[in-house]
């Protein structure tokens, strides 16, 4: 067994490819918030890609940690140097091992905030860069404001106080920054949040504006936001996965990362200080991102949540046992085809039909082994992100939204905590008690899930035009189960009178107006 560290690299298994740079000649660049499985198979990895060919070994990465549960990490990157192991599990079984290296330090706020602050401070430091999840962002589901109520929000700001939420961490970083003379970084989130950069933007600035307004009006001045789209299948590390990552390559990592084939990066080029190379690694560097995030965010993430909660209903338990089952594949096309695709602007360079059923193969590939409970965790966050807005624009125009209402309704269901087979399971969610308080009166009250959960679902929980449909399909869910109603769907079908478009919406229109005009023009 050959230990993971900067010392045993040069006796692995000759299989595994590893860093042809020297880690010595690195230095910091980039700060990154939240370093989990994701960041490691995609940012990390692109960084590494760039360092293999000689390039930006002064954008290497010092991860972050913010919460108790990242101590886990901070311990195995310590014990490794850094490094770990990606892995690509491609679906004829065949695995390609990797090393990353791009990693260079780790940092736990909690244990000493001051080397955090400070190391965002430090002029060396260009970009900070952020995977908080969808969530992190502490913004209200519905006004979509920053919440200044926040207990933690509400801490960090008391006068004396030792910063320890993101916000009060990266805006004390930049405070001394202004002070010091030293131009701002790049604030660059890489969550799956549609307008990640704007989102951003407003959370900052709106927690900058609470402690400081002068401060606020520099950063709105200094700093840049840049939006991006960000996708790479990246499950959760088992200890199966570390004992066949023994086995097949002789290789002791504490905590490997193991992802699908398939990633890609689209980024706006908007930055503060400068920023690697990126595009010489493959990442799609763009003016507008909006059309590629909207598009991921709709049919893959949508699709996501399309899949679990009635694949956990009928028993399974890993995200390709659900995509190749004839039933479901149908079912998922039908909901891009039909619900998804007709919301979305074009998308350059990309084949919106050839995009949706490359989902359905990606999501098929039986190495990757990704679980339903995986994708079932935080639909309170994700459906409002990734389904709700596809039935807002259906509406609006009179569309259909008959599989978008049959996922919302299968997430009630999924919500009562049994599967059809009565196997128990756990909502890993934060609103789990309130969901399962909802879920468990809808056999009495139809509509309990959609009107005890407003924050959720907003002004939908009232518009009879999505109510009645999907109150047709629970009822027979409840009744029938899921492979007779999802067999079933086109009879729940109904045609929507167009509503007054949503804000979203008329801005869409009105870009795409303002497209036809300047085509027009000579």
């Amino acid at each position: 067994m050959t230990s993971l560290t900067e010392e045993t690299l040069t006796r692995l298994n000759a299989d595994v490819s590893l860093p042809r740079y020297d880690r010595r000649d690195v230095t910091t660049g980039i700060v990154h918030l939240g370093v989990g499985n994701f960041h490691r198979s995609h940012q990390a990895m692109y960084i590494d890609t760039l360092m293999n060919r000689g390039a930006a070994l002064n954008w290497g990465i010092c991860g972050i940690g913010l919460q108790p549960s990242n101590v886990a990490m901070r311990d195995a990157l310590a014990a490794q140097d850094g490094l770990y192991t990606l892995v690509i599990r491609h679906s004829d079984g065949t695995w390609d091992a990797r090393v990353i290296g791009s990693i260079v330090e780790y940092l736990f706020a909690p244990d000493d905030p001051e080397a955090a602050i400070e190391k965002m401070a430090a002029p060396a430091t260009r970009i900070v860069s952020l995977t908080v999840t969808e969530g992190g962002y502490n913004l209200d589901a519905v006004t979509g404001e920053f919440n200044p109520a926040d207990e933690s929000v509400m801490a960090d700001l008391r006068p004396g106080a030792v910063p320890r939420t993101v916000f009060g961490l990266v805006t004390e970083a930049l405070a001394r920054r202004r002070a010091r003379g030293i131009p701002a970084f790049t604030i660059l989130s890489c969550d799956n949040i549609q307008g990640n950069g704007h989102v951003s933007r407003r959370a900052f600035t709106a927690f900058a504006r609470l402690r400081d307004p002068e401060l606020a009006d520099w950063m709105t001045r200094q700093v840049r936001f840049p939006n991006c789209m960000v996708d790479r299948i990246t499950p959760k590390t088992t200890g199966e996965d570390r004992a066949e990552l023994y086995r097949r390559f002789g290789l002791d990592d504490q905590w490997p990362v193991l992802c699908e084939p398939f990633t890609q990066w689209v980024l706006e080029d908007d930055f503060t200080d400068g920023r690697p190379p990126l595009e010489d690694a493959g990442v799609q560097i763009v003016p507008d991102v909006e059309p590629y995030e909207r598009m991921k965010l709709r049919l893959l993430n949508a699709s996501h949540q399309a899949l679990c909660h009635p694949g956990r209903l009928v028993g399974y338990r890993f995200v390709h046992e659900v995509t190749t089952d004839p039933l479901f594949a149908r079912f998922l096309l039908d909901y891009m085809t039909a619900e998804a695709i007709p919301t979305l602007r074009p998308v350059p360079g990309v084949d919106l039909l050839g995009y949706a059923n490359q989902l359905i193969e990606r999501f098929s590939n039986p190495e990757v082994r990704d679980t339903v409970a995986r994708l079932c965790a935080n639909a309170s966050d994700c459906i409002p992100k990734f389904l709700l807005p596809v039935i807002r624009d259906q509406l609006a125009v009179g569309g259909p939204v008959t599989r978008s209402a049959a996922v919302v309704a299968a997430w009630a269901r999924d919500a009562e905590g049994t599967d059809e087979n009565g196997e128990p399971h756990e909502l890993d969610d934060d609103l789990a008690p309130q969901l399962q308080a909802a879920a468990r009166r809808q056999r009495e009250h139809l509509t309990a899930f959609l009107d005890d959960n407003r924050t959720v679902f907003g002004e939908l929980a009232d518009d009879s035009r999505f109510t009645g449909v999907y109150g047709s399909i629970l009822t027979s869910l409840l009744e029938r189960g899921v492979r007779r109603t999802f067999a079933d769907l086109d009879q729940f079908a109904a045609t929507a009178k167009p509503g007054p478009a949503p804000p979203a919406l008329e801005a869409l229109d009105a870009l795409d107006a303002l497209d036809v005009v300047e085509r027009k023009s000579p």
